[in-house]
């Protein structure tokens, strides 16, 4: 059980070249080729997953939380389209069921906060969801934006950017039903704290999956016990997103043997209770960024999450770790 679990989960995570998206509107839709390591990719998306999936690579992979929310609402197709144009690599999203089964972009599970409307998303279908207007992040109600589905951001993220379905492994099925309807399953990344064999047996129910690599909240037992998990039984994910409140010993031996073992090292900067106060307004704050991003970068991880993506690309543009 133990072995085959171990060659499915390397599987997912390694078995994702051979899509081969298009490029046809060159780069002023973000969906140009790329080259990485000698090779030639048919898209920017493609280009992307190939980086992910060199543990080797020093490039940081910027990950963007929601989207440009500063500019635009989060979760929203003009949000993807900043991060795209800014050069960002992937859009981090969050999903919800409408009462109509429908799949939305909300990570609150109200519309309260990100509408000017009131109540569970799942008590409205989707069509009188659309009867609301989105919010902007400083609380003021735009003129004509509406709740996005999944079907439409992944068709806006194509070929162009990989995209991180959160809050989405409860709809595993929902989700790869649509991303294999539009050709982007390759392209999909989704995390989660469930334990190593109910992910295997997720995975051996479908001839094709997204990736898919676990979260590890390494001060807290059950991130632990996790944790400890994949290196008993030598599995080895795609990467690991690792979570922590205070730097210890602990902390740095866990990061370390992560990336010894061939596994990416994800950090959150988006929050200081992710990442020990490493965070981007810490960086932005202490006016030079580089104070932050430095120790960030020192703990190996080479895939961060940020709410302040200008501000990382600039850095790590700086240190020549980023394209």
């Amino acid at each position: 059980m133990e072995l085959n679990m171990k060659k499915t989960l390397i599987a997912v995570a390694f078995a994702v070249f051979a899509f081969s998206g298009c490029c046809q509107n060159g780069c002023q839709d973000g969906s140009k080729s790329g080259c990485h390591n000698g090779r030639q990719y048919a898209s920017r998306a493609e280009k992307i997953v190939a980086e992910i999936h060199d543990p080797h690579s020093k490039n940081v992979v910027v990950v963007v939380h929601r989207g440009d929310w500063r500019n635009y609402p989060e979760n929203t197709v003009p949000a993807i389209e900043s991060i795209i144009r800014m050069g960002a690599d992937v859009m981090e999203l969050d999903l919800k069921l409408t009462k109509d089964s429908v799949l939305v972009l909300s990570h609150d599970a109200t519309i309260d906060r990100c509408t000017n409307g009131k109540g569970r998303v799942s008590d409205y279908t989707y069509g009188e969801l659309l009867g609301f207007r989105l919010r902007r992040a400083h609380g003021v109600v735009t003129d004509s934006m509406r709740i996005c589905t999944l079907r439409e951001a992944l068709e806006c993220c194509k070929d162009r950017i990989v995209v991180n379905v959160d809050q989405g492994y409860e709809f595993y099925d929902m989700v790869l039903d649509i991303t294999e309807e539009l050709g982007v399953t390759d392209q999909i990344l989704i995390k989660g704290k469930r334990p190593l064999r109910e992910v295997e047996s997720k995975m051996a129910a479908h001839p094709r999956n997204m990736m898919y690599m676990p979260i590890i909240d390494i001060q807290k037992e059950q991130g632990r016990n996790l944790f400890n998990e994949y290196m008993e039984t030598g599995t080895v994910p795609l990467a690991y997103e690792v979570c922590w409140k205070k730097m210890t010993p602990e902390v740095k031996d866990a990061m370390d043997r992560i990336v010894r073992s061939g596994s990416k090292l994800w950090v959150n900067t988006i929050w200081g209770s992710l990442c020990g106060y490493l965070d981007d307004d810490a960086a932005l704050d202490c006016g030079d960024p580089a104070m932050i991003y430095d120790q960030v970068i020192a703990t190996g991880a080479t895939m961060i999450q940020t709410d302040r993506p200008e501000q990382l690309l600039e850095y790590l543009r700086s240190k020549g770790l980023h394209d």
